[in-house]
This record gives C-alpha cells, structure tokens and sequence, in this order.
C-alpha cells in the first residue's frame, strides 16, 4: 500500500479553492487551517493512509491510538466552495511527498478546482510580537489578485527552499497549469513553539481576501495564555541556570 485513500462524502463543488496547512514551522499553517475548519464547519471528505506517513501512532482523546493521516475537508458557500487539506503529519522523504502532492492535485482537478493556497512558516531566532507574512506563487498573476497592505511579496532572500507539501504542491500545480501561492508567516523557529500569533496573521489574511467568516479575536486569550506559559518557563529557566552557577562556582577539586 502506498497510499489508500477512504472517501467519507460525496460533495457536488463549484471550482473550489484548496487551502492546504500541514504541520511545519511553529506549525502555523496547521493551526490556522484547523481554526478555519472548525469555524466554518466544513465536513469532512477523505482520509488519506499510507505507509509512507511516519511509523506511528497518536493518542486521542478518547486515550485509543489512531494511525497517522490526512484529511480533505470541504466547504460550500455562497460566495465559493473550498477545500482543505489538514492533518497531523507530513509524508516522510521526498519521492512519497511527491505522489502525496500529486493525489491532492488530481482530487483537485476532479473537482475543476480553482486555485490552491497553501500556509507556512519563517522560522526566526526570537518570537514575533507582530509576525509579518510573505507570499509567493507560481506566477504573477494570484499575487496580484490577493497581495495587501498586510503581505510582503518581497521574499526573495528572506527564505531559502520551501520544503514539505506547502511548496512543493505549488511547484508541481505549475505543470498542470493551476494557479498557486504560498503565504508565509513569520514564527519563532524551535520545533515545540506553537506559533498561534504567526497562524493568526494568516487567518487575518485569508479572512479578508476570501471573505471567510471567521471569529479570529477568539485566539488574543489563548495566545496570551501561552505566551504567558513561556515566558514562566523562561523565567524558571534562568533561574535554575544561575543556580547551578553558583553551585559549580562552590565546587572544589583535590588532586
């Protein structure tokens, strides 16, 4: 099995837009796109296995082990249909990323999708207090169309390769003629950072250029909660650090 691929729902979509946010740097991609999905309700449409995702398993909440996954979700509204690609992982190496890219451009295209966007992060050296967003695309013409005030297209030399699904789906859509845009936020760059403040100047953006109705002033409590959280845990840290200073200062050695 390489990949299987279980079909939850049937939906009839007009030219969707896809919105793909899969866990990366501060995962700020997987964090907005969940908040999206719960927001606007969207249903669930496949589930994607594979024996190229990583050899484990996660606890749920109901403490059984699920197998890793990826969802398409979609969205019909009045104003356009969507598509949303989430889950808990990405797919191993780089030739089982491929084919996982080409999956999600073929289920694209069975549904004459419109456009993809795809979310992401900048890692940096220190947390953000106002985390800017870049975009690219593969071509001109869809940065122009959902470009602001709010996002930089001036990236190059801001970022080096783009890896994982966010870029590559984008690279390989440009073969089949679909128009793409990745945008990326900037977030601080540890591998157990939640970047909530980064995903919530993506969702700011996608709100405005898609007209989304989202509540986004519901994540200023949790970010403060957990910026609260690291800034104890900072503290506590320094703390401990000097303290065994101190002790290794008191330390004597006979020989």
């Amino acid at each position: 099995m390489e990949f299987e691929i279980k079909e939850i729902e049937k939906p009839k979509l007009k030219n969707p837009i896809l919105i793909e946010g899969l866990p990366g740097i501060g995962n700020v991609g997987k964090i907005a796109i969940d908040f999206i999905i719960d927001e606007i309700d969207a249903k669930k449409m496949l589930e994607i296995h594979s024996s190229n995702f990583p050899h484990s398993v996660f606890v749920n909440e109901e403490n059984l082990i699920d197998l890793p996954k990826i969802d398409v979700y979609y969205k019909k509204g009045k104003k356009g249909d969507f598509l949303f690609v989430s889950g808990d992982i990405q797919p191993l190496d780089e030739k089982s990323c491929h084919a996982f890219c080409e999956i999600i451009l073929d289920i694209f295209q069975k549904h004459n999708g419109k456009e993809i966007i795809t979310l992401g992060g900048i890692g940096l050296p220190k947390i953000p207090k106002q985390p800017l967003v870049y975009c690219t695309a593969n071509e001109k013409a869809i940065i122009k169309k959902y470009k602001t005030k709010n996002v930089n297209s001036n990236i190059f030399g801001v970022v080096g390769p783009i890896i994982g699904v966010s870029g590559l789906l984008i690279g390989l859509a440009s073969k089949r003629k679909i128009p793409g845009m990745i945008l990326l936020a900037q977030t601080f760059g540890h591998p157990t950072y939640i970047g909530i403040r980064g995903a919530r100047e993506l969702l700011a953006v996608l709100k405005d250029s898609l007209e989304l109705d989202l509540n986004i002033k519901s994540l200023d409590k949790e970010i403060e909660s957990i910026e609260k959280e690291m800034d104890i845990s900072s503290k506590t840290l320094s703390k401990l650090t000097k303290a065994m200073s101190v002790q290794q200062d008191k330390v004597s050695y006979i020989g």
